[in-house]
């Protein structure tokens, strides 16, 4: 980041690694190759491909078989969710998919088009401090979903699910369970051995790999049905032409995550240590979101009573600190997070909360600016909420 511009926004995106970027370069140019054609250059590209395969695989304890590229998160948590569903339609079963409150609006959205096209969906409840209630996991359980959906890792508040506890529950029952692991990998230490994961998203962008690229990580057995139809890539289960830049990308940037995930978790709990602490200097007040649930060490959601995120983000970013709010703007109205109304926050808290994320480039001088940089901005919010109360 530049000197003046301080970004604190990394579960947003990261800035793309030298060594991905590096380890990318040759497919800019020479290994431009169609990875199908049976040539020389298409061999070359088929190569840089396999060996990314390889990279994605061995960090997540996986097959290479079993490492389906795809355009990014979205679309991998789109076709685990619909394509699991459309495999137990296929099957004779029940279309029936269950994903947590608090997913990312990726698995929110694939279940709901689950309903759409004559299948059901079932919303589990998360407690106040986010975890997942699992009684009434237990209870969506005994209708024997196909699916069952619950990411590793909050994007919005970083809670850790207890997904070894939850992936047993399910695979009990006889059902499929997917997890989205992008906010995950290279975060927590994580295994998809045992218990067996057999569907699990991972995304480039999060990681210092580019956008546009992702992985579908499905295991032998899980049985999903294709979103995409044309050619026979991938096994046909995500056919089209390989992104072969982006999956070159991908497989060093999780290899790199997975790496120095211990080293570095050390590290951006440190930092997040420091944030927190400058911050509650100046705004005792201030609540942490999912503070009394384990939480992985890179995202700080806070709430500061009586605020607006939304002008306290402005007048961060006036002042060169880049972080991000759980509400979204909508037609000129600011709607809370869904992930904060699902743990039971009132509105006028959720609309208050903000998110500051760390990630590899990251430095302490990034905390200091931005704890420097927060009192003036804080007054700015508190001034125009005192104005707007008084008329």
């Amino acid at each position: 980041m530049s000197e003046s511009y301080t970004y604190l926004d990394h579960a947003a995106t990261t800035p793309v690694r030298p060594e991905v970027r590096d380890a990318m370069l040759p497919y800019l140019g020479a290994r431009f190759g169609n990875p199908s054609s049976a040539h020389r250059e298409g061999r070359a590209a088929r190569a840089g491909l396999e060996q990314a395969r390889r990279q994605v695989a061995e960090a997540l304890g996986v097959e290479p078989v079993e490492v389906y590229f795809t355009s990014g998160g979205t679309e991998a948590d789109n076709l685990a969710v619909i394509g699991a569903a459309l495999g137990a339609r296929a099957a004779g079963a029940r279309m029936l998919v269950a994903v947590a409150a608090t997913e990312h609006k990726a698995v929110l959205a694939a279940s709901h088009a689950v309903s759409q096209q004559g299948g059901e969906e079932r919303v589990i409840p998360v407690h106040p401090d986010g975890l997942l209630d699992l009684e009434a996991l237990d209870r969506v359980l005994r209708e024997r979903p196909a699916l069952v959906s619950v990411m590793w890792v909050n994007n919005e508040t970083s809670v850790i699910q207890p997904i070894p506890e939850i992936a047993l529950r399910v695979q009990a029952q006889g059902s499929l369970f997917h997890s989205d692991l992008v906010q995950a990998v290279g975060k927590v230490p994580f295994s998809l051995r045992d218990p067996v994961v057999p569907l699990a998203t991972i995304s480039g962008h999060k990681l210092g790999a580019p956008k546009g690229i992702g992985a579908l990580i499905a295991r032998r057995g899980a049985r999903i049905e294709p979103l995409l139809h044309g050619g026979g890539q991938q096994s046909g289960v995500r056919p089209g032409t390989e992104n072969i830049l982006g999956a070159v990308g991908l497989g060093c940037a999780v290899a790199l995550a997975v790496a120095e995930q211990g080293a570095e978790g050390t590290r951006l709990s440190r930092l997040r240590g420091m944030l927190l602490e400058g911050l509650r200097a100046h705004a005792p007040d201030l609540e942490v979101t999912g503070e009394s649930a384990p939480r992985a060490p890179h995202v700080l959601n806070l709430r500061i009573p009586g605020i607006r995120a939304d002008v306290l983000l402005t007048r961060l970013d006036l002042a060169g600190i880049g972080a991000s709010g759980g509400s979204a703007c909508t037609t000129g109205a600011i709607e809370p997070s869904h992930v904060l109304t699902a743990m039971g926050v009132a509105r006028e808290a959720a609309i208050g909360a903000v998110r500051f994320s760390l990630g590899h480039s990251s430095t302490e001088n990034d905390v200091s600016r931005a704890v420097a940089l927060f009192p003036s901005a804080l007054a700015a919010a508190r001034k125009l909420a005192e104005a707007l109360v008084h008329g």
